[in-house]
C-alpha cells in the first residue's frame, strides 16, 4: 500500500492517489495524470476505486480506463452517470473556474458504461463501503479491512502533517447532518488509520475526527452570520495561527476557502428556505 503524491501544480501534499494492490483509490485529476503513471512507474490497477467524482477525485479516471482496457471503476450510482458522460459535470465546473480548467482539472474522459461497478453498503473484496454522504451526496468510503485503513476521500475532512483538520465544503450538496452521520459512521468501523485524499496517513483517528466536527463547530455557523470576506480572512488567520506557511498554502489549495465559505452559505440559505 503506497501513497503517491501527485504534486498538484507543483506543490507536494495537496492530492494523493493510493495504490492498494492492485486497486487505485482516488487517482487524481487529469491534469495530474502523467504524475500518476510516473507514481505507479508501470504497475497497472486491476481496480479504479472512487470515494466521489469531484475533479480532483476522478478527473483522470477516463483518461485510465481507455489506457487500461480491463480495469474496473467503482462509484456510487449517483456519480455513475457523470462519469459515462461528463459533459454537465465539466460544464458546472468550468462555470466556476473559467479560464482555469485546463490548468487546473485537465480533461475528464468518459468511462465506458460496462467498466462501471455500483456499490453502497457491503464488502467487495477486501474493503468494507457504505454511503458518506455530507461533503457530496455521491460519496463513499472505504475501509481496508486486513490494514484497517479508512479511505475517506474528503467526508474525514482535510489535513496535512503539521497542520489542523478541517473540512471541505464546496457547493452544490454540503449537508451538515449527513456529514455528521458520516462520521458516527467511520467511528463505528474503528479504524487504525485514516487516509484523507489531501492529505498523507494519520494514526490518531479519534483525535482526527473529534478536531473535523469542532471545525464545523467553529466555522459552520458563522457562515451563516458573516459576508465571504470576513469568513475568509477570520479562517485564514485561525489557520496561519496553527500552522506553518507551507502547510496552509496546500490546505487552501485543497480547500480554497472561498469555496469553503459558498458550500456553507449555501446550505444554510437551503435550511432557512
Amino acid at each position: 500500500m503506497r501513497l503517491i503524491d501527485l504534486e498538484h501544480l507543483g506543490r507536494e501534499h495537496v492530492i494523493g492517489a493510493w495504490l492498494v494492490g492492485d486497486v487505485l483509490v482516488d487517482p487524481g485529476p487529469g491534469s495530474t495524470l502523467d504524475t500518476l503513471l510516473a507514481g505507479l512507474d508501470g504497475e497497472v490497477p486491476r481496480i479504479i476505486a472512487l470515494t466521489h467524482i469531484h475533479l480532483d477525485h476522478a478527473g483522470a479516471t477516463g483518461a485510465l480506463c481507455e489506457r487500461w482496457p480491463d480495469a474496473e471503476v467503482w462509484v456510487h450510482e449517483r456519480g455513475a452517470r457523470h462519469l459515462i458522460d461528463p459533459a454537465k459535470l465539466m460544464a458546472s465546473a468550468g462555470r466556476l473556474y473559467g479560464d482555469d480548467m485546463a490548468r487546473l482539472w485537465g480533461e475528464m474522459r468518459p468511462v465506458p458504461a460496462d467498466r462501471i461497478r455500483i456499490l453502497g453498503e457491503g464488502r467487495t473484496e477486501d474493503f468494507r463501503h457504505a454511503a458518506t454522504p455530507g461533503h457530496a451526496s455521491h460519496h463513499l468510503g472505504y475501509l481496508h479491512e486486513p490494514t484497517g485503513t479508512l479511505f475517506a476521500g474528503d467526508t474525514a475532512g482535510i489535513r496535512v502533517q503539521g497542520g489542523p483538520t478541517l473540512g471541505a465544503t464546496p457547493p452544490p450538496d454540503i449537508d451538515l447532518e449527513a456529514w455528521m452521520e458520516s462520521i458516527a459512521l467511520f467511528r463505528s468501523w474503528e479504524p487504525d488509520r485514516v487516509v484523507p485524499t489531501h492529505f498523507g496517513v494519520f494514526e490518531d483517528v479519534g483525535g482526527h475526527l473529534d478536531a473535523l466536527e469542532a471545525w464545523f463547530d467553529t466555522w459552520g455557523r458563522p457562515a451563516r452570520e458573516l459576508d465571504e470576506a470576513q469568513w475568509v480572512a477570520e479562517h485564514h488567520t485561525w489557520l496561519a495561527a496553527r500552522a506553518e506557511p507551507a502547510v496552509v498554502d496546500a490546505l487552501e489549495q485543497a480547500a480554497p476557502p472561498e469555496q469553503c465559505y459558498a458550500g456553507l452559505a449555501r446550505y444554510w440559505s437551503k435550511r432557512a428556505g
